[in-house]
């Protein structure tokens, strides 16, 4: 289940924040509200907000100085303009600064529904078209037909349906990526995003924006709200990989979001519910990493539900002209039995 969305309705009129307020809840959701686009704006920068309903004319800040404040800032969070029917080319100015909606009122909930609903769909598949662009060319096939292989794609199939975390281990270039892809596609939650965090590659002091996000201003060049690996694989799957290479002040931090589903982005103290399948991955030896201090056990216990070891290609050496021909294949070659009885000589 994703989680319970907080929006944002922010009018000056008390019996029009009310009537937002009954109507938001009765549609299930969380409503926030403000009675003017300033109060509006300091929630925002506190983060947890996925969805703004805004009235046009209000005093302090009104509707449009709103949303261009928003975009200065860079906090992408969808919003829906209300206004009258005599003032549609405003709304349109509106949705020139970033709106992703408008309604006319008076409304019904039928209505509003309908706008939420396409306003957080549309934010939903910005999200992921541009994550997804950057994945796209990514091979994500597992090849081969070896008793090992064919052991691990049932183990994968076992594993994939249920919700609980599992630890990937293996050596590197085994492909336990492609094994975390493998059992996201396999899952209840494939038709949502499957991000990849690699925690060996990422500064310890960059990691933990990485994955919870931060807010603008919570540290030396924050210049706007970002959002984390965890928010971003809200009802998908997040895959951590080299989990043991994060520093161990951080794996408590991990610990905390994996055990309560909540997180709070770097700068912020609001608390966001997510809802993710975590799939961890490791080349070392779990346990020997737990002794040398690269691991907390806690952390390890939580993460290692369901194990899938991985074997190296050494160990399957009969799946190595399976793999050669679908490498050569896009360049147009092919490969011989001489070469393929060569290429299994090598220790891998």
């Amino acid at each position: 289940m994703s989680k319970l969305k907080n929006i944002l309705a922010l009018d000056d009129e008390p019996s029009m924040r009310r009537l937002l307020e009954i109507s938001l809840k009765q549609a299930g959701y969380q409503p926030v509200l403000a009675e003017n686009g300033r109060e509006a704006l300091d929630i925002l920068r506190q983060g947890g907000i996925d969805l703004v309903i805004s009235d046009l004319h209000m005093p302090v800040m009104d509707g449009l100085k709103l949303l261009a404040t928003m975009q200065q800032e860079g906090i992408d969070v969808p919003s829906i303009i209300v206004t009258a029917q005599g003032e549609i080319s405003t709304a349109v100015e509106a949705m020139k600064l970033g709106a992703s909606d408008y309604i006319l009122r008076p409304f019904d909930l039928s209505t509003l529904e309908i706008a939420i609903e396409r306003a957080l769909s549309l934010s939903r598949l910005k999200l992921e078209n541009r994550y997804l662009r950057a994945e796209a060319s990514q091979d994500t096939q597992l090849i081969g037909q070896s008793p090992a292989m064919q052991k691990l794609q049932q183990s994968i199939r076992q594993v994939a349906p249920e919700k609980a975390t599992t630890l990937i281990a293996g050596e590197t270039g085994t492909g336990k990526e492609l094994v975390a892809q493998a059992i996201h596609q396999l899952s209840p939650r494939k038709d949502a995003l499957f991000v990849a965090v690699n925690c060996a590659a990422i500064p310890g002091d960059m990691l933990e924006s990485e994955l919870f996000g931060h807010e603008r201003g919570a540290f030396t060049g924050a210049v706007k709200n970002r959002i984390g690996k965890f928010e971003m694989a809200d009802g998908g799957t997040l895959f951590l990989d080299e989990v043991t290479e994060m520093p161990i002040g951080l794996q408590a931090k991990l610990l905390r979001a994996l055990q309560q589903g909540v997180i709070e982005r770097l700068g912020s103290n609001r608390s966001i519910p997510v809802d993710m399948r975590v799939v961890a991955a490791t080349n070392r030896d779990p346990l020997q990493a737990i002794a040398d201090g690269k691991l907390r056990e806690d952390l390890y216990y939580r993460l290692n539900v369901f194990r899938l070891d991985l074997p190296p290609l050494r160990e399957r050496k009969s799946d190595i002209p399976a793999l050669a021909t679908h490498f050569l294949k896009p360049r147009g070659l092919s490969l011989d039995d001489s070469a393929a009885q060569t290429l299994q000589t090598y220790t891998w």
